[in-house]
């Protein structure tokens, strides 16, 4: 009897994307040609994406979901504060992207414009939006009572700001083990939270620049 078919799953695909991006330093222009190249059913692919943007896309949402994953393993991160949590949370998730770094650096090279407006990071940027919020709404009230009186929205937009700025600083980041990306982590949240503890910002402008006083790339 002929083996059966390894099972295509939705990883694999991913892995299966990210390796063809990378060796091939393009990204394939058609389902078609990557199914071919990677010997799987195009019907295997549209099973978990719809086309190559949607991978694109979901590259980046998977960054987060299993940097999620791996905080909820953590017993005592229900205990943090909501500045330990943030913390936990970019600590890890740039850890995800250290294990992924040929990629994304490949993507923000290949960016047109600037990278924070690219399609593919809408999927992201509402995870990260709603993640931040979460830490306003989750309770937490006796713990942050002033951050908690902030307005949601504002304070997401923040975070969002911030993981674009150390993405950045990221990407330039040659010190051992990313290091200087660790110290940035730190001052950052830590500032955020400075921030929105005491100072009066109306929108998000102000805040960008108070925190950066700088123009992203």
């Amino acid at each position: 009897m002929p083996a059966k078919a390894k099972k295509v799953t939705k990883e694999t695909i991913i892995t299966m994307f990210m390796d063809y991006v990378l060796e091939n330093e393009k990204l394939p222009k058609t389902v078609y040609k990557f199914c071919k190249v990677n010997a799987i059913e195009e019907s295997d692919f549209y099973l978990h994406f719809g086309s190559i943007d949607a991978i694109k896309k979901g590259i980046w949402n998977t960054f987060y979901t299993n940097t999620v994953s791996v905080i909820e393993k953590n017993k005592e991160y229900q205990d943090f504060t909501n500045r330990e949590k943030m913390l936990t949370f970019f600590y890890t998730f740039f850890e995800v992207l250290t294990l992924n770094r040929s990629y994304i650096l490949f993507i923000m090279d290949s960016a047109s414009g600037p990278f924070k407006n690219m399609e593919q990071l809408k999927g992201l940027r509402k995870n990260i939006k709603d993640f931040s919020k979460g830490l306003i709404a989750d309770g937490n009230a006796g713990k942050n009572l002033k951050i908690t009186k902030h307005n949601p929205q504002l304070f997401s937009e923040g975070a969002w700001l911030q993981t674009m700025f150390l993405m950045n600083f990221w990407k330039s980041d040659d010190s051992a083990a990313f290091e200087k990306t660790d110290v940035a982590i730190e001052k950052s949240v830590n500032t955020i939270f400075d921030v929105f503890d005491n100072t009066p910002l109306e929108n998000i402008l102000d805040f960008g620049k108070f925190l950066y006083k700088e123009t992203f790339a």
